[in-house]
C-alpha cells in the first residue's frame, strides 16, 4: 500500500513539470546545394505532433519529409518524456543561411547558422553518397514538338524507399516512356548505382518555360554505431535531393507552313509501302491488300496523321484498323503507323490509285518537306468466265437494239421496197450489189423475228423452267438462310454466287453470275447491296481483330429473304393464265 502511494504521489508530482527546453541541430554543416539537410527539433516533453510550426523554414529552404516521434523513459523512478520532429531541408541557393528560432508552446529554439556551397565549388574528392541529374534532348523545340527527359538517381548507399517526382511543366503533355532502367557507373572512383526514368514532353504552348528540378524523397539505411552486432539493428534516415531545374524555349508554328496540313515538326518522316506480289496484275473479285507504313522520330503515336485511300468506280477500298507503335532507339522516340488496305475490284481494266503524300516541318533544316508515295498503276484482269462490266454494257444495248428493230421487221419489209424504187444509180453493177445487200438484209430481219416469235411462244407453254430454278435453289437458299443464322460469313459468302446462280440462271445480260460486283448489279437491291459490302468489309478488311465485334448475319439474312420471294413472285406472276385467253 506504501509502494502504490509512493509511485502515484511520483507521477502526479512529475505531471506537474511543464515543457522547459526546445532545441534544434543538423546533421551537416556546411552543405552542398540539393543536398539534402537534417534538422532535428527535440522539445523535452509529450507535446502535439502539430504543435511545431514549420513555415519559417520555407523563405530559405524547400522543407521535404516531415516525421515525427515520442519517447518516454523512467530512470531511478524519475520519468523523462521527449517529443522529436526530423525535417528534410533542401537550400534554394547557395551562401549563407540562417535556420529562424522555432518556436513550440511558448519555448524557442536557437537559431542556427547555415553554410550551403555550390557543387562546383567542392573539392573532387568531395562526393555525396546521393545525387540526381536530369538532360533534355533540347532546350529549344516548337510548338508540339517532342522532347525526351532523362533522369537519373544516383546513390553510393543503402536504399530502403523513395520515389521520384514526376516532372511538371506549363502547357505541355508528359508521358513516361519505358520501365526504369538500373545500371553501374563510378564516379571519379566511387561507384554509384543508378536508376533511369525517361519522359516524353510535348509542348502544346510557344513561350519561355521553366521545367521543375525533380525531387527524390526517401530513407536510407545506417549502419548501427554499437560494436556488437548482437541485437544491433539498422537505423533509417531520411533524406531529400532535388536536381536541376530545366529552362525551354518553345517557337511557334512558321508563319509559311500550310495552314490545311497537319503541323508535323520532326527530324525524319518517312512512307513506304508493300504489295502482297511483285507484279501488278490482279484479278475481279480477289481482294488485295495494300500495306502502308508512317514511321516519325520524336513525334507521339497521337500525333500521326490518318492514311486514307478513296474508292473509286469498280475498286472499292476497305481500311483496316490501324496499329499504332513506340518506342526508344538510340535515347529517341519512333513512332510508327501501320495501316493496311484491302482493295476489291468489280471491274476489268487498268486503275490508276493517286500518290499519297504527308506535308511535315524538318526541324534540323527549319524547311517544309513532303513525304510521297507515287501513283500507281494496277491492271485487274477478269477471271474464268468472268466478263468485264463494260462489255456487259455492249452487250445490253445490243440486245435492246435487236429487240427494238424485231418489233419493227414488218414495217421494214413493206417500206424497204419504196426505199430501194426511188435510188437512182447511174453503174448497174453498184445498183445490182444495193439490191442483193438489201434481198439479204431483209431476209435476216425475217428470220430473226419468226425466230424470237417461236421462242416466246415455247417460254408461254413451258412455264415449269424458271419455276424449277426457284424450286432448285431451295436447297442452297436454306443452307445460306443457316450460314447467316449462325453468323458464319465465309461460309455465306460461298453460298451466295451458287444460290444466286440457281435462281437467276439467266440475267438480263445472258452471263452467269460470277462475282459479287454482278450480284449487286443484277439484283438490283439497296439492303441487298449494302448487306454484302459489310460482309466484305469484315473478310477483306479484317475487322474482326483487336477486339473488334464479329460479323451479324441477321441484316444479309433479310435482304436474301426479300429476293428470294421477289424473283419467286415474279414467276408466279408470269406464269398466269389470262382470264381471257
Amino acid at each position: 500500500m506504501l509502494f502504490i502511494l509512493i509511485m502515484a504521489t511520483f507521477l502526479f508530482s512529475n505531471n506537474a513539470f511543464a515543457l522547459s527546453k526546445v532545441t534544434a541541430v543538423v546533421d551537416k554543416n556546411p552543405a552542398m546545394i540539393n543536398e539534402s539537410i537534417l534538422l532535428t527539433v527535440t522539445a523535452d516533453d509529450d507535446v502535439n505532433r502539430n504543435a511545431l510550426d514549420t513555415t519559417p523554414l520555407l523563405r530559405d529552404f524547400i522543407v521535404g519529409q516531415t516525421s515525427v516521434s515520442s519517447q518516454t523513459s523512467m530512470i531511478n523512478f524519475k520519468t523523462s518524456r521527449v517529443t522529436k520532429w526530423q525535417i528534410v531541408l533542401i537550400a534554394r541557393s547557395a551562401g549563407q543561411f540562417i535556420i529562424p528560432a522555432l518556436t513550440i508552446e511558448n519555448q524557442q529554439s536557437e537559431p542556427v547558422k547555415m553554410t550551403v556551397i555550390a557543387a562546383k565549388d567542392t573539392g573532387s574528392n568531395t562526393q555525396t553518397d546521393i545525387f540526381v541529374t536530369s538532360e533534355l534532348s533540347s532546350n529549344e523545340v516548337y510548338v508540339q514538338q517532342l522532347l525526351t527527359l532523362s533522369i537519373k538517381l544516383h546513390f553510393a548507399v543503402d536504399l530502403k524507399s523513395g520515389n521520384l517526382t514526376e516532372p511538371s511543366l506549363t502547357g505541355a503533355t508528359i508521358e513516361k516512356i519505358g520501365q526504369d532502367k538500373q545500371s553501374d557507373n563510378i564516379i571519379n572512383g566511387k561507384r554509384y548505382r543508378v536508376i533511369e526514368q525517361t519522359y516524353a514532353i510535348t509542348p502544346e504552348q510557344s513561350g519561355e518555360f521553366t521545367l521543375k528540378a525533380p525531387l527524390f524523397s526517401g530513407e536510407i539505411l545506417q549502419p548501427s554505431k554499437r560494436r556488437s552486432s548482437f541485437l544491433s539493428f539498422a537505423q533509417t534516415k531520411p533524406v531529400s535531393i532535388l536536381g536541376d531545374a530545366q529552362n525551354i524555349v518553345v517557337l511557334p508554328i512558321p508563319a509559311n507552313y500550310p495552314s490545311n496540313a497537319q503541323w508535323l515538326p520532326t527530324d525524319i518522316l518517312t512512307l513506304h509501302q508493300e504489295w502482297p506480289t511483285g507484279n501488278d496484275q490482279f484479278t475481279v473479285g480477289e481482294p488485295i491488300t495494300r500495306t502502308v507504313t508512317l514511321t516519325a522520330a520524336g513525334l507521339s503515336k497521337s500525333q500521326l496523321p490518318k492514311l486514307e485511300m478513296q474508292s473509286s468506280r469498280g475498286l472499292k477500298i476497305y481500311p483496316d484498323q490501324a496499329e499504332l507503335n513506340a518506342n526508344l532507339r538510340n535515347d529517341r522516340l519512333v513512332s510508327q503507323k501501320v495501316q493496311n488496305f484491302a482493295l476489291v475490284p468489280s471491274t476489268a481494266g487498268n486503275f490508276v490509285l493517286p500518290e499519297m503524300s504527308i506535308t511535315w516541318f524538318n526541324t534540323v533544316t527549319n524547311k517544309i518537306e513532303v513525304a510521297t508515295l507515287p501513283s500507281k498503276t494496277i491492271t485487274v484482269e477478269a477471271g474464268e468466265g468472268v466478263i468485264a462490266n463494260n462489255f456487259n454494257d455492249a452487250t445490253n444495248k445490243i440486245a435492246s437494239s435487236v429487240s427494238n428493230s424485231a418489233n419493227s421487221s414488218e414495217n421494214l419489209t413493206a417500206q424497204s421496197p419504196a426505199v430501194v424504187t426511188e435510188v437512182l444509180v447511174q453503174d448497174k453493177r453498184l445498183q445490182w450489189l444495193f439490191l442483193s445487200l438489201w434481198l439479204l438484209t431483209s431476209l435476216a430481219w425475217l428470220v430473226h423475228f419468226f425466230y424470237l416469235k417461236q421462242k416466246n411462244q415455247q417460254k408461254t407453254n413451258h412455264p415449269s423452267d424458271n419455276t424449277k430454278n426457284v424450286v432448285n435453289s431451295g436447297n442452297q437458299y436454306l443452307a445460306l438462310l443457316a450460314a447467316c443464322k449462325k453468323n458464319n460469313a465465309e461460309q455465306a459468302l460461298n453460298l451466295i454466287l451458287p444460290w444466286l446462280r440457281q435462281l437467276l440462271p439467266v440475267n438480263k445480260s445472258g452471263l452467269e453470275i460470277n462475282n459479287i460486283a454482278q450480284a449487286q448489279a443484277i439484283v438490283q437491291d439497296q439492303s441487298f447491296a449494302t448487306a454484302l459490302n459489310d460482309l466484305q468489309q469484315h473478310l477483306y478488311g479484317k475487322s474482326a481483330i483487336n477486339g473488334a465485334p464479329s460479323w451479324q448475319g441477321l441484316a444479309l439474312l433479310n435482304a436474301i429473304q426479300t429476293v428470294h420471294k421477289q424473283q419467286s413472285d415474279k414467276v408466279n406472276n408470269h406464269h398466269l393464265l389470262p382470264l381471257n385467253p
